[in-house]
């Protein structure tokens, strides 16, 4: 199979789909794969390091789409990149459909064959492509909200772990996943008073064992987030229905009784967001404010740290865009279970069914297309 892999276009997003290492694997595995030039260099990859690895240099996106017969991304297709896409083209990406109409219906009229990064499920419910980058985008949520507490980024003033004789600032983290999990172990790492919600008991017993009591943990209903959201200081938005828009649990009324200078981070933005009041931002404009409450909701959090999240996004994804390649999409799927829920588009229909819920669409179960 031809692989292409584009250089991303999402602003400040220097992640790339693979790195050298990962398309050395592909190349000896008799495929070849086509890296549009400058695609690894804002993850520290050049050119001539994918040369060596066998991979053709391409000079442009045109080249480097129209070349393949799948296409590995990290962040969904921009609307430049809508008129790449066919439907012999099959699609392997980070997708979060929910939350994006347009490039829904881009793919259901090209009849795109597309494969969602983060609906790939193991039978246990874990979602192994989305995991990496939970896991970054969690220990950034707390990094970034200590920047916009200090006064001079717009917080409160507030020193996360606080010093003897002066409280620490209060984390309040709504979903205890992967997301939450590892907020939570950021904040209590830089000394903060964290408070960790979720809607099941056993996840927050199980949160409360592992980090061994030093959480106050909360079931999550909507008297509990308004309480701890309204003396919080930073509040992380973690929620997840897997391939569904994220419910809006901290409602606008909620944030007016906020304290001024507090900061939300919502990792859910991907999704929607979890925060009534969150809308997607930019790397380049992060912030806004809303009854001077911080608002952080950039949609490609682990693209900051592209040198980590590349090597951790590919750990996962290159056995699976092995399988797809060797297979083609319909072998694959029919050999491996866990890649059918990562099928969201597939000859014209919506197969994933959170997404067609989402848009009022029909819903078409992908083993009657197979």
């Amino acid at each position: 199979m031809i692989i292409g892999i584009p250089k991303e276009i999402k602003d400040n997003e220097y992640r790339v789909a693979m790195p050298p290492g990962g398309v050395k694997t592909l190349s000896l595995r008799g495929h070849q794969v086509l890296v549009q030039t400058g695609a690894g260099t804002g993850s520290g990859f050049m050119d001539e390091e994918y040369m060596e690895a066998g991979a053709k240099i391409t000079p442009n996106a045109a080249e480097t789409w129209g070349g393949a017969n799948m296409v590995m991304k990290v962040k969904e297709p921009r609307p430049e990149e809508y008129g790449f896409m066919r439907e012999d083209l099959l699609l392997f990406t980070y997708l979060h459909l929910a939350a994006e109409p347009e490039l829904t219906k881009e793919l259901i009229q090209r009849k795109v064959p597309s494969v969602a990064y983060e609906t790939v499920e193991l039978p246990d419910r874990s979602l192994p492509l989305l995991t990496p980058m939970s896991e970054v985008a969690g220990r950034m949520s707390i990094q970034v909200g200590a920047h916009y507490l200090e006064r001079a980024h717009g917080g409160r003033g507030k020193l996360m772990g606080g010093v003897p004789g002066v409280n620490p600032a209060h984390v309040v983290v709504i979903g205890g996943g992967v997301v939450g999990t590892n907020a939570a172990k950021m904040a209590l790492g830089m000394g903060a008073s964290v408070t960790i919600l979720d809607i099941n008991a056993d996840r927050l017993r199980y949160l409360d064992d592992v980090l061994h009591g030093r959480v106050f943990t909360l079931a999550s209903n909507p008297a509990n987030i308004g309480d701890v959201t309204s003396t919080a200081d930073l509040v992380v938005g973690g929620v997840l229905i897997a391939g569904a828009r994220a419910p809006r649990l901290v409602t606008k009324e909620m944030v007016k009784v906020m304290k001024p200078g507090s900061v939300i981070v919502d990792v859910a933005i991907d999704q929607g967001g979890c925060v009534e009041t969150i809308k997607p931002t930019s790397h380049s404009n992060p912030v806004y404010l809303v009854d001077d409450v911080v608002h952080y909701g950039v949609t490609n959090m682990p693209g900051a740290v592209p040198r980590t999240s590349t090597y951790a996004l590919s750990n996962a994804t290159l056995p699976y865009a092995i399988k797809l390649a060797e297979k083609g999409l319909e072998a694959a799927v029919k050999a491996d279970s866990t890649l059918a829920p990562g099928v969201n588009t597939y000859k014209g229909k919506v197969v994933y069914k959170a997404v067609a819920e989402a848009f009022d669409m029909e819903y078409t179960p992908l083993d009657g297309l197979l």
